[in-house]
């Protein structure tokens, strides 16, 4: 009886997670129409990546998942950079596990990892958590 009722609290905690990530994304949408730098990372999907990265000339994409320890660590940080940078840096977060196009497409095996972008073109990737203050050389040596 009680593996029973552990597998249903898995199975509702599962489909809550679901329909808050599902929030998430249809409020991410709306957000995505305008693609401008707003001093916080923009929620990015499969859809908008490809014209996030060519809209803007310097574009900094934090891809990483909900159950990622470390991703959690980072992404403060990636959100103090994108105030910081507003209108020099655009900041943007992929969910790599809804959005598996594009970590396919730049092979992404690893996370947290931050794809660097200067005028559409990938110059960068940084893999795995660091703070602040051996990141942020690493993203502004290609203003």
């Amino acid at each position: 009886m009680s593996k029973e009722k552990d597998e249903e609290l898995e199975r509702i905690k599962r489909r809550k997670i679901e329909e808050m990530m599902r929030n998430v994304s249809d409020g991410a949408k709306e957000k995505n129409q305008h693609m401008k730098p707003l001093g916080k990372p923009l929620d990015l999907t499969d859809a908008t990546f490809k014209k996030f990265v060519e809209g803007n000339s310097l574009s900094v994409i934090d891809c990483w998942a909900l159950w990622c320890g470390p991703c959690r660590m980072v992404s403060p940080v990636v959100e103090e950079l994108a105030r910081d940078y507003v209108g020099k840096i655009s900041f943007g977060k992929l969910n790599v596990d809804k959005n598996q196009g594009v970590a396919a497409q730049y092979g992404i095996r690893s996370i947290p990892t931050l794809l660097v972008f200067k005028k559409g073109k990938l110059v960068d990737q940084i893999v795995g958590a660091m703070p602040r203050q051996m990141l942020e050389p690493r993203i502004t040596r290609h203003l």
